[in-house]
């Protein structure tokens, strides 16, 4: 009889058993990017979303004044999301939570740190390094090559 009791207990322990909660924790230095996933926006940083499967995801940053961002990021499964472990964890009447970190540096865009002066500048410096690098283009044919005929 007493084993009936503890079975029925248990039975309904893993009928009523918690659920897997896996968040994604995205971060950004500076806050306020707008970050997609996998071409999804899900809005800006500071944010946290949930996802289902781990594996690799492509990543998206965007600030104003700031480079983009266009990476990879992995959500590693921590050991008791693998099989075996996973049916336990799953069981528990309290539920299993995971957090996956991401954080990402926004690297300030070369014309917030440079005024427009120093960009065109800099720019007809370059144009004329690569003038020199290049042969002169002929603007008439020479007279020992043969002329064709009309």
């Amino acid at each position: 009889m007493r084993s009936g009791a503890w079975t029925a207990l248990l039975g309904v322990v893993l009928l009523t058993g918690g659920c897997a909660d896996r968040r994604l924790v995205i971060t950004s230095a500076p806050p306020g990017a707008l970050v997609w996933v996998n071409d999804v926006e899900l809005g800006r940083t500071p944010l946290e979303a949930s996802f289902v499967h781990y594996g690799t995801y492509d990543v998206r940053l965007r600030l104003e004044g700031y480079e983009p961002v266009v990476t990879s990021a992995v959500a590693t499964a921590p050991w008791y999301e693998y099989v075996g472990p996973d049916l336990v964890a799953e069981a528990m009447p309290w539920g299993v939570e995971t957090r996956v970190r991401w954080n990402f540096t926004l690297k300030p865009a070369l014309e917030s740190t440079m005024g427009r002066p120093e960009l065109e500048k800099g720019l007809i410096d370059r144009a004329r390094e690569l003038g020199k690098q290049t042969a002169p283009i002929a603007s008439e044919p020479s007279s020992s090559e043969p002329s064709s005929p009309d």
